[in-house]
């Protein structure tokens, strides 16, 4: 049941925001045909592209027709940037998919090295270094990130490429791969990291000060075994959380990323689209996010309860 009532939250939320979606990119001054024919296009040559772009009839009728082609998967065409929205979007999505995934992949393994050297380690130096990289993480921008790392690894130091994606495909020859996706997912991954850390290390240290704790280390059991198989499985629930919400918003980072590293994903087809005034396509880019935020969140919560074995009978 409540399985069921999660879900139809989260599709009424999903339809709440097609709306402000298509209300808030409507509500832009200027006319999409103009943007498309130019201004100095004549009457009638505005009035037949408004037509064929649909933009002439009701905003209800405009609505639904977009609704029911989102649903349906017809997105119709782009008239600016050119070809088939759906296919845009899927190569946005496979090329952002392929950025986020390593992007996510780098910051939880360092994020889960940090806090457990956080903890464990006795050198105050050590954990002043770690607490500096997470208020470095989370407070300088993406784009800063990106610049520098584009400045030491592809021009100074000309180890690995400035940007794009492999020429080849992902699948050819994963050292190439790996090239071109370290430096982005990098950059995507550090503020991710740091806040990782932060409350990943917070939740160890909450753990580590429990009787259970105590009692395994004065019974002579290796720390390293105690904070691995104990204190982190306990501290994982509270960091879950915070997880997909980082996630869940690596989408609007990437966009900012992918324009420093030339990455042809989701952010740079949503930048081109806005420069472009090419309504559709950012309706269906936004539409997209939203979806892979609410689907995130959604699964978040029976990823807690797994974890936490107070709350699986909840």
């Amino acid at each position: 049941m409540a399985v069921g009532r999660r879900v139809g939250i989260a599709v009424l939320t999903l339809f709440l925001a097609s709306i402000v979606i298509f209300a808030v990119l409507h509500a832009v001054p200027g006319d999409p045909a103009v943007a498309l024919a130019g201004a100095d296009a004549s009457p009638a040559t505005l009035a037949a592209l408004r037509q064929e772009l649909g933009v002439d009839r009701p905003l209800l009728t405009q609505y639904l027709q977009w609704l029911g082609g989102a649903l349906t998967g017809d997105l119709g065409r782009s008239y600016v940037i050119g070809g088939r929205i759906d296919a845009l979007v899927a190569d946005g999505l496979r090329n952002t998919a392929a950025l986020g995934a390593t992007a996510l992949a780098i910051a939880v393994i360092l994020a889960a090295l940090l806090s457990f050297t956080a903890v464990a380690a006795r050198p105050r130096w050590v954990r002043a270094v770690i607490a500096a990289f997470e208020v470095i993480g989370i407070a300088v921008p993406p784009f800063v990130t990106g610049v520098l790392l584009v400045e030491f690894f592809a021009v100074v130091w000309p180890v690995l490429p400035a940007g794009g994606t492999p020429p080849r495909g992902y699948a050819d020859d994963p050292s190439i791969t790996l090239q071109y996706l370290l430096l982005p997912a990098v950059c995507l991954a550090v503020p991710v990291a740091s806040t990782l850390t932060r409350f990943f290390a917070e939740a160890l240290r909450t753990e580590w000060a429990r009787p259970y704790v105590l009692t395994a280390r004065a019974a002579g059991v290796p720390a390293g075994r105690i904070l691995v198989r104990g204190a982190a499985r306990n501290a994982l629930p509270s960091v879950v959380t915070v997880f997909g919400i980082q996630a869940g918003q690596l989408l609007g980072s990437a966009v900012l990323v992918e324009a420093i590293f030339a990455w042809p994903g989701l952010g740079q087809l949503l930048g081109q689209g806005i420069a472009a005034r090419d309504y559709p396509v950012v309706q269906a880019v936004l539409l997209l996010a939203v979806t892979v935020f609410i689907v995130i969140a959604l699964l978040t919560d029976p990823a807690h309860r797994l974890l936490d074995p107070t709350r699986r009978s909840a």
